[in-house]
Order: structure tokens, then sequence, then C-alpha cells
């Protein structure tokens, strides 16, 4: 039996490039990751303290 490889396909047929894969993997991370950050902002802003600020003595 012999095994083929099947190319990941864009929209049109064409095959996606490596470079244009992670393109789109590098911006799917930044959206979730600009999402996790404004839902950190959210919830430190109601304690009225930011990240990495220390409580004074």
């Amino acid at each position: 039996m012999s095994e083929e490889t099947v190319p990941l396909t864009a929209g049109a047929g064409q095959p996606k490039g490596l470079l244009q894969q992670m393109e789109e993997l590098m911006a799917a991370l930044n959206a979730d990751l600009s999402a996790l950050d404004a839902d950190l902002q959210g919830a430190g802003g109601s304690s009225g303290r930011g990240v990495g600020e220390e409580e004074a003595d």
C-alpha cells in the first residue's frame, strides 16, 4: 500500500504555503491573546490594582 499526502487547500483549491499557514495561525493567536488581555484587564480593574502593582505599607 502506498501513502499519499494531501496538502491543505485554500478556498480556490490552491495549496496553502507554509508561510500563509503560519500567518493565519499567528493572527488567530494574536486575536486570542487580545481577548485574554481584555478579560484580564477587566478583572484587574475591578480591584483597583493593575498587574505588577504592589500594595504600599
